[in-house]
């Protein structure tokens, strides 16, 4: 099932259980999946670009939710939060913090990577075989902790 089929049949169970916070979210999405889909000239996403939307929405989410945390905005946190996990149902298996250091240190010995001038050359080769299935921070932390 594609993820817009997905989401469909989720929105029509949203519905049924007026559920307002789900139906809300998937709505946000099923609008950024079309705006992609005008922005490319395509009429249908591939799985690529649709994870690349939902990798958007949550980077944007946490983002929010980091600031509205340092604001003391409680109410905005927990909003934030319940459409986080919304939308964490919707991406792919999240590595773990082993299984991506994994691939950071095979990808490391590929490119042949030895300081961090070559952090970039890393990154470049690591973030589109992790993909939609960790943060970019985290990323970049562990290249760094292994390039130093």
């Amino acid at each position: 099932m594609s993820l817009t089929e997905r989401l469909n049949q989720d929105m029509k169970t949203a519905m049924k259980a007026r559920d307002k916070e789900t139906l809300s979210v998937i709505r946000m999405v099923k609008a950024s999946l079309q705006n992609e889909a005008i922005r490319t000239g395509n009429d249908t996403l591939s799985e690529d670009e649709e994870l690349t939307v939902l990798s958007r929405e949550v980077k944007q989410r946490k983002d929010s939710l980091q600031e509205f945390q340092e604001a003391g905005r409680d109410d905005l946190v927990q909003k934030q939060e319940a459409e986080l996990q919304v939308l964490k149902g919707y991406m792919p298996e999240q590595l773990s913090e082993e299984e991506l250091e994994d691939v950071i240190k095979q990808t490391i010995t590929e490119v042949g990577a030895t300081s961090k001038k070559d952090m970039g050359s890393v990154m470049s080769a690591v973030m589109p075989k992790v993909k939609g299935k960790t943060d970019g921070s985290l990323v970049n932390k562990i290249v760094n902790k292994h390039l130093s």
